[in-house]
C-alpha cells in the first residue's frame, strides 16, 4: 500500500526530483524550507510548506526535531530525505521510526552500520570483499592517526565516518600536515553531517572511482542497475559522471557488480545505495564506502536502465516487491551528467552566492536537466552550491559527450559565476574524450581547462584597443557633417556567439 503523503526533508533541485516522483504515483507532498528559502524553486512543487528554522543547516535542513514535528503536524507518513543533510543520519532514522513515521531508506540499525564508514569497512572485510588499508575505528587522539599513518605510509587520506560528498576529506602527504588535517577534516565533517568523527585509510594515487547502483526490498531480494564512473572529481567533489565506465570490461563488471550486491546483502541493507570502489591502474577494485541515499548522480543510471530510482525507494519503503531478476536489467546507450555549480572557477572555485539575473536552459533529444533555480531567484550562502544537473542519453559514448558539449553550449546563467564554461573545456579535452583519466584529472589539466580566460583578455584588450583607435579617428576634423548613428553602429562589427 502506497503512502498517502511524503514529507521531503531537502531543498533545491532533488526536492523537486522527489515531488515529481510523488506526484506520479498520486502521493501528496509536504516540503520544508527555511526562512531564507521562503522563495525557493521546490516550494512550487510541493502541496504543504513549513518553515523549519533559520538560514544556517544546522538550525534547519539538520535540525531533526523540527523536520518530526513538521512531520507530525501535516500527518505525513513518511520522510524522504533526499541527499546530503540528514539522508544518512542513523539517529535521525530512528527519531522517524519512534516517532512512527517511515524513512524512505534503511533501517536505522542498517544506516548506522553503512553510514559509519569505519563500520562498513569491517563488515565487507569479514565477507571477503577487498578494502583499502586503514582504521578499524574512528578516534579523536592525534596518536591514534599518527600511528596508523605511520602503519600504511603516506600518503593517507582522512575521510568524515559519517556523510559523503567529499565533505571532511583531507589528503595527507607527511606527518607535519596530519594534525591541521584532521582538525580541518573534523570541522567540515561536523558542519556538513552534525557529527565530527573522522577516521583515516591509505590513499590510493591514480585510482579511479567506480560506484554501483544497488536495490534491496525487504523480502531480501537484490539487484545492482551496473555502474556509474565518478572519476572526474574536484576536490573530492563529484562533477561529471558518466556510465557506462569507459574503462570496465564485461568480466570485471559482473565481479564488481556481485560484490556490491554482496555488500548490500551483508549489511542487511534495504532500499537504494550505492556500493561504491576504487579501482587502480592494474584493475584491482576496493571496497569505498557505501552511500545509503539516492546519489546526486542517480539520473544517469535512470537513463541507460529506463527507470524510476526515487519511484523504487517509495515502493519498496511501502513494502513492494522489486519485480525483475538480475539478467533482466540491461545498459542501452550512454549518459553523462554534469554538475552546474555557483562557483567562480577563475578564483579557486569559490561559490558565488546572488541574484540570477537570466536563465536558459538547454533543451531537446536526449536533454535532462534537473533543476532548483529560475530566472530571478537569490542563491544564498548557505548551501552546497549546486544549482542543476545537466544530463545527457546517446546511442554511444562519443555522442554523448557531442550532445552534452552542445548542450553546455545552450546553458546560459547571468548574474552569478557558474562552471559551465569549465565544463565544456572537459568535454573537449582529449584525455576525457579517449576515457583516459582518472581522479586527478582535474588537477593535471586545470591549466588547459582555465586557458579560456586568458584568451578571453587577450580579446578584451584587443577590443578595447581597436575601440580607442575607431574613436581617434572619428574624433579628427574632417569638415564633414557627421551623420546620425545609432549605439549599435557606434560600437563597430559586432556578432552575437556562442563557445
Amino acid at each position: 500500500m502506497l503512502f498517502k503523503k511524503i514529507l521531503i526533508a531537502n531543498r533545491g533541485e532533488i526536492a523537486i526530483r522527489v515531488a515529481r516522483s510523488c506526484r506520479e504515483l498520486g502521493i501528496s507532498t509536504v516540503g520544508v524550507y527555511s526562512t531564507v528559502d521562503k522563495e525557493s524553486l521546490h516550494l512550487r512543487y510541493v502541496d504543504e510548506a513549513v518553515c523549519i528554522g533559520e538560514a544556517t543547516p544546522l538550525a534547519s535542513y539538520l535540525n531533526m526535531g523540527a523536520i518530526i514535528n513538521a512531520a507530525k503536524k501535516t500527518k505525513a507518513e513518511a520522510i524522504h530525505p533526499g541527499y546530503g543533510f540528514l539522508a544518512e543520519n542513523s539517529q535521525f532514522a530512528k527519531d522517524c521510526e519512534d516517532a512512527g513515521i517511515i524513512f524512505i531508506g534503511p533501517s536505522s540499525k542498517a544506516l548506522a552500520l553503512v553510514g559509519d564508514k569505519v563500520a562498513s569497512r569491517n563488515t565487507v572485510k569479514h565477507i571477503g570483499v577487498p578494502i583499502i588499508p586503514g582504521m578499524e575505528a574512528s578516534s579523536t587522539t592525534m596518536q591514534s592517526f599518527k600511528k596508523m599513518a605511520q602503519q600504511v605510509g603516506y600518503p593517507v587520506i582522512v575521510k568524515a565516518s559519517m556523510g559523503g560528498g567529499g565533505k571532511g576529506m583531507r589528503i595527507v602527504q607527511s606527518e607535519k600536515e596530519l594534525e591541521a588535517s584532521v582538525a580541518v577534516g573534523q570541522r567540515e565533517a561536523k558542519s556538513a553531517f552534525g557529527d565530527e568523527t573522522v577516521y583515516l585509510e591509505k590513499y590510493i594515487e591514480k585510482p579511479r572511482h567506480i560506484e554501483f547502483q544497488v536495490l534491496r526490498d525487504t523480502f531480501g531480494n537484490v539487484v545492482h542497475l551496473y555502474e556509474r564512473e565518478c572519476s572526474i572529481q574536484r576536490r573530492h567533489q563529484k562533477i561529471i559522471e558518466e556510465t557506462p565506465s569507459p574503462i570496465l570490461d564485461a568480466d570485471l563488471r559482473h565481479k564488481m557488480g556481485e560484490a556490491a550486491k554482496q555488500v548490500i546483502a551483508a549489511a542487511e541493507y534495504t532500499n537504494a545505495g550505492t556500493v561504491e570502489f576504487l579501482l587502480d591502474a592494474d584493475k584491482n577494485f576496493y571496497f569505498l564506502e557505501v552511500n545509503a541515499r539516492v546519489q546526486v548522480e542517480h539520473p544517469i543510471t535512470e537513463m541507460v536502465i529506463g527507470t524510476d530510482l526515487v519511484r523504487w525507494q517509495i515502493m519498496i519503503a511501502s513494502g513492494e516487491k522489486i519485480n525483475c531478476k538480475q539478467d533482466q536489467i540491461k545498459q542501452r546507450g550512454h549518459a553523462i551528467e554534469s554538475r552546474i555549480y555557483a562557483e567562480d572557477p577563475e578564483n579557486n572555485f569559490m561559490p558565488s552566492p546572488g541574484h540570477i539575473l537570466f536563465l536558459l536552459e538547454p533543451s531537446g533529444p536526449g536533454i535532462r536537466v534537473d533543476s532548483g533555480i529560475y530566472q530571478g531567484c537569490n542563491i544564498p550562502p548557505h548551501y552546497d552550491p549546486i544549482l542543476s544537473k545537466l544530463i545527457v542519453w546517446a546511442e554511444t559514448r562519443d555522442m554523448a559527450i557531442s550532445r552534452m558539449s552542445h548542450a553546455l553550449k545552450n546553458y546560459v546563467i547571468l548574474g552569478i559565476k557558474n562552471n559551465i564554461e569549465f565544463l565544456k573545456h572537459i568535454m573537449y579535452t582529449k584525455k576525457f574524450i579517449d576515457g583516459d583519466y582518472n581522479t586527478h584529472f582535474i588537477d593535471n589539466n586545470e591549466m588547459d581547462l582555465l586557458r579560456q580566460k586568458k584568451e578571453i583578455n587577450i580579446a578584451l584588450i584587443a577590443a578595447a584597443l581597436r575601440d580607442v583607435e575607431t574613436k581617434s579617428i572619428r574624433s579628427e576634423p574632417t569638415g564633414q557633417t557627421k551623420s546620425e548613428t545609432s549605439p549599435w553602429q557606434e560600437l563597430g562589427k559586432w556578432e552575437i556567439c556562442q563557445h
